[in-house]
């Protein structure tokens, strides 16, 4: 590279093309709004009727889970860390096993619709309430961030309209959601998946060929030190290594696909439990897939830079700005496709954000209104549902904007949200693993996992790891012209605050190089663990307390008081089959288990609320 590049700008076709791309998942959800009679009922807004099958649902889970963020921040994680970030793929695998496995089959059985009900049944309605605001709180900021991030990164490089995008986002999300339900964002998240993957191609494709082959990529990848797909380091403090990508990766990503609302509502509207399981799996591929393209985006980027790094020569102020940098470069002699990738990272922010709204919908409803007014009808719900998904897509594209005046809080509120995950896993997996946990226990482990969760998180912002524990790779600018001295180029941390945010100047403490530049990805391990620990140290002299309670309670009363104990094959065990069937949950008594025991805040919280009127 002789001299620093003169890229391309969006051009007619470009809007073009990501506007089609708006108006064909405006049209899904026109399609859905009166396919099959409309959304009759809250089950066939929220759940799609329990009707979905295998591909549809696999394919969703995996559009939902690539946000826009992961789009442009992956490619660009590979170009500065290497392809080490590949790994991730056995991180998926045993994700996905795990939820498939182990909650998946608590989940369907229930025949629950949010997630949150199986607190209340396993503890009490305290439980269920922390874990829906906890929900409700950081979808709201994360989904907002989602919305204005890449808006921000494409504005910045491309000069597509920054609030245009956001409100087109906003609106069309909310749109469709409201009118199609569940349905119409599985299948817009379908067509969105095939957009991302269109994409993702055309880069690939124009760098390869443009780049002289694969083989000249992958040369200068490895020269550059960018296939380093091995290090078994086992130090918790460096920031990618082999073990914190499989352990670290697979608590955080459990977190997601293993109690989070906007996930479980997908497959556990499939038909079948085996359809559920199927859909899991497949979606295992897509994600694989998704991944390949993202890593070679990656070294692709590396190859075509490896001598003139757009970010050091100030040609981008942010590392995420690389990929809209890299396509303008390559593909500005090919009217609608830099509009295509707009459309590919806008496809990944309209699947996030729909899950969330119809995520947000869905627990608003079952656990903050039904419980309240018990006497409303399917189709009062239903509306309910409508109108809970247009005031949760005006929240976000609300957030959206406040996040553009957070400035520094705004990678803030990112990295919290992958904070309180690990909590609420912990939560879950000791409601369904541990057999005498109880709700004191469980209150306490939530909070104590919160608690130590965003001490680490919110420090390793304040006081960032130093370079040796981020491991950075070199980045050069002696292809460049001589306007720039590349020797000022400044590393900068896994999740960056802006300048006003970090703390600067202060004496590094032991404390700042050990416990806050522990790797981001253990974050949720530590809130998963810490919270499942004093789960369990809490619930065991509390347990003893319940049986002495249960010893001296008149039979009378005892006896009245039906319970509910849920294990990871999810069999409910009641002595009431009564409450069961007027909660509308279950239609006959399920067999109750040998060597279950009691636990005393099930009996006199849960049972009393799934107690039916004499």
């Amino acid at each position: 590279m002789g001299a620093a590049r003169d890229i391309g700008s969006f051009a007619v076709w470009d809007y073009v093309v990501f506007a089609a791309m708006l108006l064909i998942s405006a049209a899904i959800g026109i399609y859905y709004a009166f396919a099959g009679g409309g959304q009759q009922t809250s089950k066939d807004f929220l759940m799609g009727g329990r009707r979905m099958t295998a591909v549809p649902v696999a394919l969703s889970l995996t559009a939902s889970f690539m946000s826009a963020v992961t789009v442009l921040g992956t490619p660009s994680e590979v170009y500065r860390f290497g392809a080490i970030f590949s790994i991730f793929a056995i991180t998926y695998f045993f994700v996905v096993a795990i939820s498939a496995e182990v909650f998946l089959p608590v989940f369907y059985k229930l025949g629950i619709t949010s997630t949150y009900e199986y607190l209340e049944l396993r503890f009490n309605k305290c439980v269920r309430l922390c874990g829906t605001v906890l929900f409700i709180v950081q979808t709201i900021l994360y989904t907002g961030i989602v919305i204005y991030a890449p808006a921000l990164a494409l504005n910045q490089v491309t000069g597509f309209d920054l609030w245009g995008a956001v409100v087109a986002t906003g609106v069309v999300c909310t749109f469709y959601c409201t009118l199609g339900g569940l349905k119409a964002v599985i299948w817009t998240d379908v067509f969105q998946v095939g957009i991302m993957v269109a994409g993702f191609a055309s880069v690939i494709i124009q760098a390869t060929v443009i780049q002289g082959g694969i083989s000249t990529i992958l040369n200068d990848s490895y020269n550059g030190g960018r296939l380093n797909f091995w290090n078994f380091d086992p130090n918790p403090l460096q920031r990618h290594t082999f073990w914190t990508i499989i352990i670290g990766g697979t608590f955080t990503w459990t977190s997601i696909y293993g109690v989070n609302q906007s996930q479980v509502q997908r497959y556990i509207s499939c038909k079948s439990r085996f359809q559920a399981k199927m859909s899991l799996y497949i979606n295992l591929l897509g994600l694989w897939a998704i991944l390949i393209c993202s890593v070679l985006c990656g070294l692709a980027l590396y190859s075509r830079y490896h001598d003139c790094d757009p970010w050091t020569a100030n040609k981008v102020s942010a590392p995420d700005q690389l990929m809209p940098y890299l396509v303008l470069d390559i593909l500005q002699d090919f009217p609608g496709l830099p509009g295509l990738f707009v459309a590919c990272a806008y496809s990944g922010t309209l699947s996030t954000v729909s899950s969330s709204i119809n995520a947000l919908a869905a627990v608003t409803v079952e656990d903050l209104i039904k419980p309240h007014f018990r006497s409303l009808s399917e189709r009062s719900l239903s509306w309910i549902s409508q109108g809970m998904s247009v005031l949760f897509g005006v929240l976000c594209i609300g957030m959206a904007a406040l996040a553009s005046l957070m400035g520094a809080l705004l990678q803030a509120a990112l990295s919290i949200f992958g904070m309180v995950g690990g909590p609420l896993l912990g939560l879950f997996a000791l409601g369904i693993l541990v057999p005498f946990a109880n709700s004191i226990g469980a209150l306490a482990g939530l909070m104590a996992g919160f608690a130590i969760s965003l001490w680490v998180g919110i420090g390793a912002q304040l006081y960032p790891p130093l370079p040796e524990r981020t491991m950075p790779l070199s980045l050069e600018t002696y292809g460049c012209n001589n306007t720039y001295n590349a020797t000022n180029w400044v590393t900068t941390t896994e999740m960056p605050f802006t300048s006003a945010f970090q703390v600067h100047n202060a004496e590094r403490t032991p404390l700042m190089d050990n416990w806050y530049s522990l790797s981001y990805l253990y974050f949720s391990t530590v809130g998963t663990l810490v919270t499942m620990f004093m789960g369990m140290l809490i619930s065991l002299p509390t347990a003893q307390v319940c049986r002495m309670l249960q010893f001296w309670k008149s039979k009378s009363s005892y006896l009245n008081n039906s319970f509910v104990y849920l294990t990871a094959e999810g069999y409910t065990n009641t002595l009431s089959s009564k409450a069961l069937i007027q909660n509308g949950r279950r239609d006959k008594e399920l067999p109750r288990q040998a060597g279950t025991e009691r636990i005393c805040d099930l009996q006199t919280s849960s049972a009393r609320n799934f107690k039916g009127d004499s």
